[in-house]
């Protein structure tokens, strides 16, 4: 399954469980499949809620920064692949 590569996560949220990703590269929708990979990051996971600003958004585009509840801890510089 080919994969692109579309942000970065800048930060994460644990009380809560959010990554922040700034996405650098095409776009990322509510129900795209997303892997997480970084030195000591490695999972897949569906994207089943996005927000901007704490509203709730479907789509995120190139250089928005976009937080998104992940089922595992994640660490800056992480990267996050879209999985086609």
């Amino acid at each position: 399954m080919p994969e692109e590569e579309v942000g970065k996560v800048s930060n994460y949220f644990s009380r809560i469980g959010v990554a922040a990703i700034e996405i650098t590269n095409g776009f990322l929708k509510r129900g795209d499949t997303i892997r997480i990979k970084g030195m000591k990051t490695d999972f897949t996971q569906n994207v089943e809620s996005m927000e901007i600003d704490r509203k709730a958004v479907e789509k995120a585009e190139k250089g928005a920064s976009v937080g998104v509840k992940v089922k595992e801890k994640v660490r800056p510089g992480d990267t996050v692949f879209k999985i086609s």
